[in-house]
């Protein structure tokens, strides 16, 4: 607006010089001189007033993020579900609800008390970091997600420069990277597992626990330090190779979130990647997603493996919800979805 002005009061101030010639004026106004000097003045303030626009004149309710779009911006369909109050991970900080923990405990049938829970807890954050180590958000930053599931949709996908070219890549359980970079990248930061899906990882990537039971904390602790030697429904891994600075938990009250907000309640409780999914939303200004969805049996197949129990279906959780969720997140423009061949 001030260029603008400018631009219309140097026309004006011609105009007028221009139309009443016989006008009195002082001497220094009616000479050639002082019109170029006047213009000059007036291009110079535009072009001053042009180069500070963005610095000085700055919006009240400036972008959160330096994306296209920010995940933030008010959306009545978002924000209906999204709550960025929940902390999507626990810290030794941080108070679980007994309420929370009731419906936590349910999932697997756990059957410590809460005072058990508290304490498990409590002796893991003295082995991994106390508070988890995410990339906060700012307006000088685009974070960018990618969600790479293990659906068989990968096969021949070509994603793997895609996805590598994201911030956070985030995995979960036992996806593999090696043979099959060509559809599914070579970047790890982030793998989403519990126990009886853990898989050794790097020094640069981020384990990222997906508690179901007390067990769960315990295992941790133990297969980061001394060795577990406790038993599960499944085999699991005694030790496991991990950078314990990059330790992170996912916090029950957010599992519960997604469960409630997103699913509906539909199913017994989230998937390993769904969580990880809604994980991103509020990890990242922009998530893209990748290999996600049954296969043509209604199953929830591996692109690494041949898929031997036909009847598998989705287990205990909501497939087809949490499908229909991913492509209306998609329409709504909220994340990208790469839904493979």
């Amino acid at each position: 607006m001030i260029v603008v002005s400018l631009v219309y009061f140097t026309k004006y101030f011609f105009y007028r010089l221009e139309l009443f010639p016989n006008q009195k004026r002082h001497t220094a106004e009616m000479n050639s001189k002082g019109k170029a000097l006047i213009f000059l003045l007036c291009v110079t303030t535009i072009c001053v007033s042009w180069r500070g626009y963005t610095s000085c004149s700055l919006p009240q309710d400036k972008s959160p993020c330096a994306c296209e779009r920010c995940l933030s911006e008010d959306d009545p369909w978002f924000m209906k579900r999204f709550n960025k109050s929940v902390e999507p991970f626990l810290s030794a900080n941080y108070n679980l609800s007994e309420d929370a923990f009731n419906w936590w405990k349910r999932l697997q049938g756990e059957k410590g008390n809460f005072s058990t829970f508290r304490q498990t807890v409590d002796r893991l954050f003295l082995t991994v970091p106390p508070s988890p180590d995410v990339l906060e958000s700012s307006p000088d930053r685009c974070r960018t997600c990618a969600v790479v599931g293990n659906s068989g949709n990968l096969r021949r996908s070509h994603y793997g420069p895609l996805i590598d070219f994201q911030d956070v890549i985030i995995r979960m359980n036992a996806g593999h990277t090696e043979g099959y970079e060509a559809d599914v990248g070579t970047r790890t930061t982030h793998r989403v597992m519990y126990p009886e899906s853990s898989v050794d990882l790097d020094n640069t990537t981020h384990l990222v626990l997906a508690p179901f039971k007390i067990l769960d904390f315990e295992w941790l602790t133990k297969a980061l330090t001394t060795g577990f030697h406790g038993r599960s429904y499944a085999p699991v891994k005694s030790k496991i190779k991990s950078n314990m600075d990059l330790v992170m938990v996912l916090n029950p009250a957010f599992m519960r979130y997604v469960h409630v907000m997103w699913l509906e309640k539909k199913g017994k409780y989230p998937s390993t990647g769904f969580l990880a999914l809604i994980l991103a939303l509020h990890m990242c200004d922009e998530v893209s997603v990748f290999g996600y969805g049954a296969d043509s049996d209604g199953n929830w197949s591996h692109y690494w493996e041949e898929l031997m129990d036909k009847k598998l279906k989705t287990g205990a959780h909501p497939g087809d919800t949490e499908y229909r969720m991913i492509q209306e997140l998609d329409e709504q423009q909220k994340l990208r979805f790469y839904t493979g061949f």
